[in-house]
């Protein structure tokens, strides 16, 4: 067995997780190649600059920013030094059709008196709200996000037991929607809550109520705006690596992952046959078994599970500035179990769909030129299954454009100075996520969040799996436990 500075470890991806793996192995002591195909690192978080405009590509909420800076301690380097963040007081704005406008703000007391005096709920029902969410976000995190559900001894852990004999506490068997409506007893409230699912392309009509414990990262444990865009931790998680040492080939496709005698001994790029001692796939699970391992037989999980939900998203500059927006702001649909049922069961957009606005400039000055703003506008979509997406995406450009100008009572069409748009066609070009499906598979179901592919397979032997389309799922906080759960077990094959 080699010894740890001669381990080689190959990581196909340079998405956030692969990032994250890459740290961990190479602080102990393992030499780490990251393949990536792309350009640059960051994977789905990626950036568009467009005539003087910069866009987040990808994921633009950040939540648990301590998560990325236990990286730079891990490596004992100060975060402060590399990348820099601020609380968001208030976070969101929702909007109405009725004029209403909902505002998350840093305080949960301050958070559950908005809601009792804009959505007619009360304040006692949003407190219950964020303390049965804080519950559900305790007993996942001992029982499966921050461990292998797929390790047995892993079910010997006091805190894993304890949490095994809370599960009912979840909802597992009850719908987000279902939950949300019977505490709140306020359609606006339910509304907005009900809007986490799509964190994950999900439908909150189908997908458990465990969810809820999305909400209480962005409502309780706070929203956060990293200075300079979220491509900036990318950035800095990067220039991190390389600082441990680890190599990056940028522009480098992975054809294949080699196996022999059971086991992963390397991989083939452009080409060209390299050994290693583990690899790490950080490239969509589906991809991997169908691409890389196709003469390896591939696990029911990773073949025959539903795909997540997609979007579209209208990259735009604006020509002028709209002081009564925020950072991030939702324009809610008037009917939102219609707008669930066009993407889920008439695979297409509803007429009237909610929309997401993230304005990075009104944090980030740099990222429009003065008097403009960059919108990244996004509707949620159904995953590519062959639809007219030109006709498709012209469609809801329109309606998206009708809806902004009827609620802002401005014409947002003429202020568009310049576009560019992303539907799951060019979502599954670019990330190679099959279908478009950016969140991976499913998590619509019962247990579905639990069923993900787990962070390594039985059937091959050094090979680990990582990223938002594995155990313990998609979003950045997320990534970044499968990247801990990952390494822990890559330096757990060939501990002594």
């Amino acid at each position: 067995m080699p010894s740890p500075a001669d381990r080689r470890c190959a990581v196909i991806g340079a998405g956030i997780a692969g990032l994250a793996v890459a740290v961990r192995l190479a602080r102990a002591g393992w030499q780490v190649t990251v393949f990536e195909r792309g350009p640059m690192a960051g994977g789905k978080m990626g950036e568009l600059r467009l005539h003087g405009h910069r866009f987040d590509m990808g994921p633009t909420v950040l939540t648990v920013p301590h998560h990325i800076d236990d990286l730079f301690t891990l490596c004992g380097e100060d975060p402060r030094a590399h990348w820099n963040y601020q609380r968001l007081d208030p976070g969101f704005h929702y909007r109405f059709e009725d004029g209403t406008v909902v505002r998350t703000w840093a305080d949960p007391q301050a958070l559950a008196e908005e809601f009792a005096s804009r959505t007619g709920t009360s304040r006692e029902r949003m407190l219950t709200f964020l303390e049965r969410s804080r519950e559900k976000l305790d007993i996942t995190r001992r029982v499966f996000l921050e461990r292998s559900l797929h390790v047995p001894r892993n079910y010997l852990d006091r805190s894993t037991l304890k949490g095994l004999l809370r599960l009912g506490r979840i909802e597992p068997l009850t719908s987000m929607a279902h939950s949300n409506g019977a505490l709140l007893h306020a359609p606006k409230a339910a509304a907005i809550l009900n809007q986490f699912a799509s964190y994950n392309g999900a439908n909150p009509y189908q997908a458990p109520a465990t969810l809820n414990l999305i909400a209480y990262y962005e409502l309780a444990l706070g929203s956060y705006h990293a200075q300079g865009g979220m491509y900036a931790v990318a950035r800095a998680l990067e220039a991190l690596a390389r600082r441990q040492g680890v190599e990056f080939r940028f522009g480098t496709l992975v054809e294949r992952i080699l196996v022999k005698d059971g086991k992963a001994s390397g991989v083939q790029a452009d080409g060209l046959p390299e050994r290693f001692d583990a690899v790490v796939s950080n490239a969509d699970v589906l991809r991997t078994w169908r691409m890389l391992l196709q003469d390896q037989r591939a696990p029911r999980t990773a073949l025959e599970q539903p795909r997540s939900g997609s979007v579209i998203v209208f990259h735009w500059g604006m020509g002028r500035l709209f002081p009564e927006l925020g950072l991030h702001n939702m324009f809610m649909s008037h009917d939102a179990r219609r707008e669930y049922d066009s993407i889920f069961k008439e695979r297409t957009v509803h007429d009237d769909p909610s929309v997401y606005v993230h304005i990075s400039s009104k944090m980030n000055p740099q990222d429009a030129p003065p008097g403009h703003e960059n919108w990244f506008t996004m509707v949620s979509a159904p995953n590519n299954t062959g639809q007219d997406w030109d006709a498709l995406v012209e469609r809801t450009r329109e309606r998206v454009l009708t809806k902004l100008s009827r609620m802002l009572g401005a014409d947002v069409a003429s202020a568009i100075t310049c576009a560019s748009v992303m539907d799951p066609r060019g979502i599954e070009a670019l990330t190679d996520s099959p279908l478009g499906a950016v969140y991976g598979n499913s998590v619509n179901g019962t247990f579905a969040p639990l069923l993900r592919h787990p962070n390594f397979t039985r059937r091959i032997d050094n090979l680990f799996f990582c990223g938002g389309s594995v155990h313990p799922g998609a979003s950045i906080p997320l990534c970044l436990y499968s990247a801990r759960i990952t390494a822990d077990l890559v330096r757990d094959r060939y501990r002594p």
